[in-house]
């Protein structure tokens, strides 16, 4: 693949830092905090599962957050987000595994370390209880190692979300046994945001595979979308941060993870 085609320069700088980052030190193993239960828990709550991202800046965010990370993430908890996210990419995130100890110390729900591996040493940095892998990330560097490093991620006890934006991805996340798979409503290649992505993709994973829907879901009504497409939970960064000083983050979270509530509520009064 030539990477320079696939993937917008922005997303080709993020990439290139992590290629240049080592891994961390001793083996990492964790016991996991159960992804599958905080989603069983949201929904009999009546809660829409959000996994609510914490990230001071990216590259495609106008401005910063300064607030204390521990702070946003019990907000975010308050609000009804059923785990977190937290951005350990230092170079274009602003992140840190400092940080991802902090928050997970902090709440009782599950935290997913947000970052760019692309080789298993880099999975030893850091305790959490999910972690990521992008296909097109680890396509772009030419190799073919997704089914290894989620075995290397099971035996230290991540649970792995395998992120995905086409039919033909999922297709290999699906023939490396993933079985929670995302779908990022957003092009690496053109960094523009498209709902229907994943729309069209989500009828291409199979059912008993928790189905996770990731960026550009900024309302209320986008989040009923994404349920009605099959989303079994979103990942919801910038709508709840919104990158201002002053932004009420647990209310943002609490009118995402009401959402389909509201809507039961609106259709029984009609």
């Amino acid at each position: 693949m030539d990477d320079s085609e696939e993937i917008a320069p922005a997303v080709q700088s993020i990439l290139d830092a992590a290629r240049e980052r080592g891994g961390g030190g001793d083996r990492v193993s964790v016991t996991p905090r159960s992804l599958a239960d905080a989603f069983e828990a949201a929904e009999n709550d009546g809660r829409t599962p959000v996994i609510a991202e914490i990230k001071p800046t990216s590259p495609t965010a106008e401005g910063e957050r300064t607030d204390d990370p521990v702070d946003l993430a019990q907000q975010m908890v308050a609000g009804g987000a059923t785990a977190l996210s937290v951005l350990t990419e230092p170079e274009h995130f602003g992140g840190s595994a400092a940080t991802l100890e902090r928050v997970r110390d902090a709440v009782d729900v599950p935290v997913l370390r947000k970052d760019f591996v692309l080789y298993e040493s880099q999975l030893d940095v850091v305790e959490a209880d999910v972690v990521l892998l992008i296909v097109r990330f680890l396509e772009a560097e030419g190799t073919d190692d997704l089914a290894d490093l989620l075995t290397a991620a099971r035996e230290r006890g991540f649970q792995v979300l395998v992120e995905t934006h086409t039919a033909a991805e999922v297709e290999k996340a699906l023939d490396a046994g993933a079985d929670i798979i995302g779908v990022n409503n957003r092009d690496l290649g053109e960094l523009a945001v498209d709902l229907g992505t994943f729309e069209a993709v989500a009828p291409d994973v199979p059912e008993g595979v928790t189905l996770i829907a990731e960026s550009g879901i900024q309302t209320a009504d986008d989040v009923l979308r994404m349920r009605d497409a099959g989303a079994d939970a979103l990942l919801i960064g910038s709508a709840i941060m919104d990158h201002g000083e002053t932004t009420d983050v647990e209310a943002n979270t609490r009118r995402l993870t009401d959402a389909d509530t509201d809507a039961i509520e609106t259709t029984t009064d009609t």
